[in-house]
């Protein structure tokens, strides 16, 4: 039950700990970082007494604090967390601490909800964290407009949540990409001022910062001390951290993230309300994997968090594209039984007039010219092979060239000066009509009905630019948003065993807000095995291997033309949501074989892939790749290593599988089913040599301490290292 609070409260949970103290007028954030243990009432005036900065010259006569809601009041000359006015006036919020309650649970982690408010603009403030037994602290707000405020509307221009980082925590990495290159990594120090990302897509984008993490500089995917953010929000986002020279109090800078807002977006009325979206917060003593864990634990913690095995899909878009022709399908779903794939998902082409991404968006109904008998047909005939149907959709787009838009062209979100230019030939519907989405809805509910769809795949394949409602010009985006979770929660709540994923040219679209109505993400259209190896492992950041899409596709990438090995693109595919992109009538049978011992190994091999912990090791080579899976128990374990490029080395050294414990004992194998790499030596390492034989007895103390001496690859090749843990 929720108590009032001592003067300094903290939450704590799997080795981490924020600390607040009830200050006046506003509580000051003490500590956020590594646990403090059990604190006595001697050990908390401590921490208070140490949280008092030197008072500098030329500066406020009082010294400053970082607190919860940090504002020019406090003297913080960094970005504020919230800021506004009421027709250019109550431009100084001055929040006030009125209430707290605080509650720990006993599993580890609990809440704290503090409320402020601010009487110049009448806004009140609920500021809430929540700490899961995993660690991960989640932040969010609600501003709210008093009932007896003043009629003029207060114009709210920014909102963020901010915690403090210590000097420590000096270099940066955020994310960049294009279309089929996303989540690539960038790193730099952290210097004075403030490093700001500002999403203005309308959804996170190919370039989302996806998480933003700072650390001691060095961290790695294993060591180095790291805090991270990831704003949970499917639109317009904002990303920052903020050093300043005189520091946020005693501590050194500033993280925080938020909703991007447009200029008079959310104008609050008397009695009107704003929520934020939630920032999840989350801090580490061991590198990057130490975050991604704590990440995948609180997601796979979800109640709708997918518990039932990952079905193996077979999507049609880079085998058959837009020539859409049952006798065709139907052998490909048979060709795709075969080989043991699960799911049968028809892509883009199905509706009318959708010859080309130039027309039909809009119109959710089978093409009469190609499928007189509706979609039945083939769907009737791949649940009759044992695997279940799905479909694509891009309810949230229409093209000119469709019965919805000469019917509705008011229905189309722009400025009423007129449209601006297509992208992908198509434009944004205003989904935050009642009348649009009462159309959506219906549509998707009979789709879903009809043809007993198990799994949507839900496009979004341009980005919002001018969003805003033709009447009136009003910002949209926000709308747009909280429109789109509606449509999404209402066909969940029609159809309960639905799964849903979310793409948006491929991973434009990937965030905690959307994942809280989907099941997995397709993280990008590139299947180039080269491109995957790192576009999996960045989105593996954030979320665990059975929520991304990773297909093989055919030898000749469709994306970049590069021509892989089979191996080298089984192998990549294997260690996530897996699948099969590609024309299967092409496959010569020795391919077909090869897909089939694949398929097999990923039924085998989900269990662990699915629920265990992801591992990444430091390598000082951009050209080589190890990464792997490790049973939370640490029974079982399954790598790759790979090589994406050519290296000066001839020889890799002792490499460390990471993971392990050097206190066991340990058998491996090289698994060989998918056949052997290509290698650049003459002979193989005597350990690869005996482990593609039989199991190979091992230490931990040579695996996971000393190294393996690892066999040299050609480009573009891949092996399989599994490991058991001898009890």
């Amino acid at each position: 039950m929720p108590t009032t609070p001592s003067r300094i409260v903290s939450l704590r949970a799997a080795g981490t700990c924020l600390a607040v103290e009830l200050t006046e007028p506003v509580p000051r954030v003490l500590h956020w970082g590594a646990d403090l243990g059990e604190l006595t009432p001697d050990d908390l005036t401590a921490l208070s007494l140490t949280a008092e900065p030197a008072l500098l010259n030329n500066a406020p006569d009082i010294a400053r604090r970082f607190t919860v809601w940090p504002t020019e009041a406090d003297g913080w000359s960094g970005t504020p967390a919230h800021h506004g006015h009421q027709a250019g006036t109550a431009t100084a919020p001055r929040p006030t601490f009125t209430r707290a309650t605080h509650h720990t649970n006993p599993d580890g982690g609990g809440e704290l909800e503090l409320h402020l408010t601010d009487t110049a603009s009448a806004l009140d403030i609920t500021l809430t964290y929540t700490l899961d037994p995993n660690g991960i602290l989640t932040a969010d707000a609600v501003i709210s407009r008093a009932d007896s405020a003043d009629s003029t509307p207060y114009d709210l221009a920014g909102a963020l949540t901010l915690l403090p980082l210590p000097r420590r925590a000096a270099e940066i990495l955020d994310f960049t990409g294009k279309w089929s290159r996303e989540r690539s990594p960038q790193r730099h120090r952290l210097h004075h001022g403030a490093h700001v990302r500002d999403v203005r897509r309308g959804k996170p984008g190919v370039d989302s910062p996806h998480l933003l993490t700072v650390g001691v500089p060095g961290f790695g995917f294993r060591i180095g001390e790291v805090w991270a953010v990831h704003v949970a929000w499917s639109g317009d986002q904002r990303y920052l951290v903020e050093q300043l020279p005189e520091g946020a109090g005693v501590h050194a800078s500033a993280l925080g993230a938020g909703e991007l807002l447009r200029a008079g977006e959310i104008r609050l009325a008397p009695g009107d309300t704003y929520r934020t979206p939630r920032c999840h917060f989350a801090w580490s003593p061991n590198g990057l994997d130490g975050i991604a864990d704590r990440f995948h634990h609180h997601l796979r913690a979800r109640p709708q968090h997918p518990r039932g095995p990952r079905p193996l899909v077979l999507n049609s878009w880079e085998g058959v594209y837009f020539d859409h022709d049952l006798g065709r399908l139907r052998a490909l779903a048979e060709r795709a039984a075969a080989v043991g794939v699960e799911r049968f998902v028809l892509d883009d082409g199905w509706f009318s007039g959708r010859r080309a991404d130039t027309a039909g968006l809009g119109d959710w109904l089978a093409d009469p010219t190609v499928w007189p008998d509706g979609l039945s047909p083939l769907a009737d005939h791949v649940r009759a092979l044992g695997m279940d149907f799905g479909l694509w959709v891009e309810p949230e787009m229409v093209n000119l060239d469709s019965h919805l838009a000469r019917t509705h062209p008011d229905w189309i979100l722009g400025p009423a000066a007129g449209l601006g230019p297509t992208a992908r030939h198509q434009y944004v519907l205003d989904l935050s009509r009642p009348e649009v989405f009462d159309h959506l809805l219906k549509s998707l509910d009979a789709l879903v009905g009809t043809y007993d769809i198990a799994y949507l795949k839900w496009d979004h394949n341009r980005e919002l630019h001018e969003a805003v409602h033709a009447l009136g010009d009003r910002p949209a985006g926000h709308a747009q948003v909280e429109a789109l979770y509606r449509l999404l929660d209402s066909v969940r709540q029609r159809h309960p065993g639905l799964e849903i994923e979310s793409c948006a040219s491929g991973g434009g679209r990937i965030d905690l807000g959307i994942l809280d109505r989907t099941d997995r993400v397709w993280p990008s259209d590139c299947n180039d095995p080269v491109e995957r190896q790192s576009i999996q492992s960045w989105t593996v950041q954030l979320l665990p291997p059975e929520l991304v899409g990773t297909h093989v596709g055919a030898a000749r990438s469709h994306t970049t033309g590069r021509v892989t090995s089979d191996a080298f693109r089984l192998i990549t595919a294997l260690f996530g949501h897996a699948g099969i992109e590609q024309d299967l009538a092409e496959c010569a049978e020795e391919e077909l074989t090869r897909l089939t011992a694949w398929s097999a190994l990923y039924r085998e091999l989900r269990p662990l892939l699915h629920t265990g912990r992801p591992v990444r090791a430091d390598l000082d080579s951009e050209a080589l790749v190890l990464h792997g899976v490790v049973a939370q128990d640490g029974s079982r374990a399954l790598y790759s290593w790979a090589r994406v490029a050519t290296s000066p080395e001839g020889q890799s050294g002792r490499t460390r599988l990471p993971g392990l414990s050097a206190d066991a004992r340990y058998q491996l194998r090289v698994r060989t089913e998918l056949g052997p790499p290509s290698f650049h030596q003459i002979a193989s390492p005597a350990w690869l040599t005996a482990a593609q034989e039989d199991w190979l007895t091992l230490p931990g103390s040579v695996l996971a301490t000393a190294g393996l001496p690892m066999p040299t690859l050609n480009p573009e090749q891949a092996l399989l290292i599994e490991v058991r843990r001898q009890d």
